[in-house]
């Protein structure tokens, strides 16, 4: 932490203007149409269904990690540490999960989207209900979520006014991924994502090794554990006051597994990736390369928190980083000011490459949610509603016209967000409301044969009432815990609800289920195998 300039130095602004470049490059190559041919749904919507595994994992990382990870994450590794990162080692074993018992249901079903399974499962109106539930989360809490902890970024990083900084976010994911949909959003994923675990380690390895001064990184991580001994507990108990965030031994077995499930198993903007690879042999290496991944994530975004919270509770490193330090300072109000306020202190060119890697992580992450939205709109609600007979070029124009109007409606809402101390948790615990009605409809639809249309719909809607009972009732219950409880009383729900409007048969679109499909290849077994060794040694490190 040298050469300390505040904003951004000539050589950073180059490092940053060629990543720009880079992306809109590629970005555009890929989106160009062959020679005497127009794209088609499954070209825009599902990369004409060509994805190698390489690709597709690389590309749930780049959807997954955004300014919700390096700023939100970054901001409850300030205030509550390394707990958090159950979020991302957890989802490792959920990404396994998903790859051997999900993907292959999905794949064979040959769906663009979810809500179409959930019309193959059950029937329109349900889709339709779960359709709307989508386009709506994904514009009024992830994309306003992302574009507001991006835009906040900026500001404190370069001065620039909020609202500016969201508009330069929003047309910059615009500009690469509007005209050539998916192709475009995975290819440049890949390059996205070497970015950021460049501009993760550059920023974990620079604060770390101030921390240590002259003894260096591993003398800085052990100073921070003899500083912050609270922050390395990876479950925390009861006198803790983070408990109500991370409860305890309830993460590992409770509410976190509905979330965690929910997001990977059955979220449109991650599940997409999957649903465009090669074949199911290559979705399944996709997700364990992601999974792969998600073990090194808190490495990049989590320990940075950490550093900052040590840094501002030592007078001594405070002083030693100049009057500079109390620029956006971050604090238990303002946690989410920790990572933008270490990369006032990294030296030039480096801040150009931490710079690129944030960036990488907003757009990448907005321009999934885009695609996403736009695929929902245009299969679920245009094709079905509004224009049936539509041709592909018809519905191609149609999802880029719907990707921009969410994305206007975003950008509007985005600023309003101001007053979230920590983001990470506000966005968990807003999903979490509805995730566990949703999770427990696929659960049982996929694996439970006697589940029909009437108790999936009467779970669903039962199940908002539900959580909003325990999330505004004096009951002093962790939000895991709601959504935990949440999925046992829906599935409750939807089994007497099916029981009683079917008793003996199973439901017409029951999906017969065989052990045959959920043989995986033996290198994804043993890629599993390691990845679950590798969590447990963490686990016992850190417990």
């Amino acid at each position: 932490m040298s050469n300390i300039e505040h904003g951004l130095s000539f050589i950073d602004i180059m490092v940053f203007a060629i990543y720009v470049a880079i992306i809109i490059g590629v970005g555009l190559w890929v989106s160009r149409d062959k020679k005497g041919t127009q794209k088609s749904t499954e070209d825009y919507f599902l990369a004409g269904k060509s994805l190698p595994w390489w690709a597709v994992g690389a590309s749930l990382i780049a959807a997954n990690i955004s300014a919700e990870q390096f700023i939100g994450m970054s901001g409850s590794g300030y205030s509550i540490g390394l707990a958090i990162a159950s979020y991302e080692w957890m989802s490792a074993i959920t990404l396994i999960i998903v790859g051997k018992y999900f993907l292959p249901i999905f794949i064979e079903k040959g769906i663009y989207t979810i809500p179409e399974f959930v019309e193959k499962r059950f029937n329109k109106k349900l889709k339709t209900i779960l359709a709307v539930f989508w386009i709506s989360l994904y514009i009024f809490v992830n994309l306003t979520s992302v574009l507001y902890l991006g835009g906040l970024a900026l500001e404190t990083i370069l001065g620039i006014p909020l609202m500016y900084s969201i508009l330069g976010l929003a047309l910059f994911a615009l500009v690469y991924s509007i005209y050539g949909g998916l192709s475009a959003v995975v290819w440049t994923d890949v390059i996205q994502v070497f970015f950021l675990v460049l501009g993760g380690f550059m920023t974990t390895y620079m604060a770390v090794s101030f921390i240590g001064g002259t003894d260096g990184w591993f003398a800085g991580l052990s100073k921070m554990v003899d500083a912050a001994p609270g922050h390395f507990e990876m479950i925390l108990d009861q006198s803790n006051p983070q408990y109500m965030n991370l409860p305890g031994i309830a993460v590992l077995i409770g509410g976190l597994w509905v979330a965690n499930l929910y997001y990977w198993g059955f979220n449109q903007y991650i599940i997409q990736r999957t649903l465009a690879a090669k074949s199911v042999s290559e979705a399944q290496k996709g997700i364990v390369f992601a999974a792969f991944l998600k073990l090194i994530v808190p490495f990049l975004v989590v320990l940075p928190g950490i550093a900052a919270y040590v840094i501002t509770s030592d007078p001594k490193l405070m002083a030693s980083l100049g009057d500079i330090a109390a620029t956006n300072l971050p604090s238990a109000a303002h946690a989410d000011k920790a990572y933008p306020w270490l990369t006032q202190f990294l030296p030039v060119g480096v801040k150009g490459v931490v710079f690129a890697a944030l960036a990488a992580a907003i757009v990448s992450s907005l321009a999934s949610m885009l695609n996403s939205t736009a695929t929902i709109f245009t299969m679920d609600i245009y094709k079905e509603y509004i224009s049936p007979d539509s041709g592909d070029h018809k519905l191609v124009n149609v999802g880029r016209t719907a990707a921009v109007v969410a994305l206007i409606i975003a950008c509007l809402i985005a600023p309003m967000l101001g007053g979230i101390g920590q983001a990470f948790q506000y966005i968990q615990e807003y999903t979490g409301l509805v995730s566990p009605g949703i999770l427990a409809v696929f659960l049982l639809g996929l694996f439970w044969k006697k589940t029909t249309s009437k108790g999936a719909i009467i779970g669903v809607v039962a199940s908002i009432p539900f959580a909003l009972f325990l999330k505004f009732m004096p009951l002093s219950m962790p939000f895991m815990d709601q959504m935990l409880y949440t999925l046992l009383f829906t599935m409750v729900v939807i089994a007497f609800t099916s029981l009683s409007t079917s008793i003996n048969d199973d439901d017409p679109k029951g999906i017969s289920v065989t052990s045959s499909m959920f043989i995986t290849d033996r290198s994804f077994n043993i890629a599993s195998y390691g990845i679950m060794i590798v969590l447990a040694v963490l686990y016992t490190l850190f417990w």
